[in-house]
């Protein structure tokens, strides 16, 4: 039912009602017609809703236009010879004159009728507008709404993690190749945990090409911890992947996507437990 009031909320059916979609939008609101009564019946309304519409903007033409067209048709001599013509010679001439008159009448109803749909098309292109900007605009509400769940989201784990007694936290040191270099490792035991704080890390950013990767050390080898980016806005946790009874970590810089063993040319910090 949600789907349902969404799908009417989108404005789809009013497009599709003023004939402004393409053909497969129209075929798709045709299948979801077929589909669903509840969608015909909320067409049925738009449309009673247009006509409505376009009955309040119709314009009654001046007496001018009224007398000129009917008094053009009047005067028109081949007009009235071809209707002579087309008639029976018993049919009297008022009968002519009445398809006239039915004749002007109907010129005018066409022109009122075209004069009401270029008002009701304008409207409804202003409003197709409006609708196009109010969902922009809601996207992007919803958007930011969104990032700042997950920045909240981030910062509880952060304080979660750093408050919990069951992680130990390991300072990681900068080397000679980054000796202002530094950053924290958080490392819980029984669930072979490891998580690095964005918000106080201290390193050189990395380019493009480059990433830097974490390791740890366990039994005098150096073990894959995954890698990832220097990037100032990130205050958050990053979950790397688990280790057991490691017995230091360290970080050094590697081509994107990191390497099988570290280069350690490139060791930026590194860290005891």
């Amino acid at each position: 039912m949600e789907e349902i009031r969404a799908y009417i909320e989108s404005g789809i059916l009013e497009l599709y009602a003023a004939g402004d979609l393409t053909d497969p939008e129209r075929l798709e609101v045709e299948a979801m017609l077929s589909k669903h009564p509840e969608l015909r019946v909320e067409l049925s309304e738009i449309e009673k809703s247009f006509e409505r519409y376009a009955n309040s903007y119709s314009i009654e033409p001046s007496p001018v236009l009224r007398e000129r067209v009917l008094g053009t048709l009047l005067n028109d001599d081949s007009r009235i010879e071809g209707l002579s013509e087309a008639a029976d010679i018993n049919t009297p001439i008022r009968q002519i004159s009445f398809f006239k008159y039915a004749f002007a009448a109907s010129v005018a109803l066409l022109v009122l009728s075209c004069a009401a749909l270029i008002v009701l098309y304008s409207d409804l292109q202003d409003s197709r507008r409006q609708l196009l900007v109010l969902q922009d605009s809601n996207q992007k509400f919803s958007n930011r709404v969104n990032y700042m769940n997950e920045q909240l989201s981030d910062k509880e784990l952060a304080l979660g993690v750093l408050r919990n007694p069951e992680y130990r936290l390991i300072k990681l040191a900068g080397t000679k190749q980054a000796p202002e270099a530094s950053m924290m490792v958080a490392f819980h035991p029984a669930k072979k945990e490891v998580m690095i704080d964005m918000a106080a890390m201290k390193m050189p950013a990395n380019d493009t090409e480059h990433q830097y990767q974490l390791w740890a050390m366990v039994d005098g080898k150096p073990v894959d911890l995954g890698v990832f980016d220097m990037q100032a806005d990130d205050d958050g946790m990053k979950r790397m992947k688990a280790i057991d009874s490691p017995q230091a970590f360290a970080v050094t810089l590697e081509p994107r996507g990191g390497s099988e063993s570290p280069t350690m040319e490139q060791l930026m910090v590194m860290g005891s437990i």
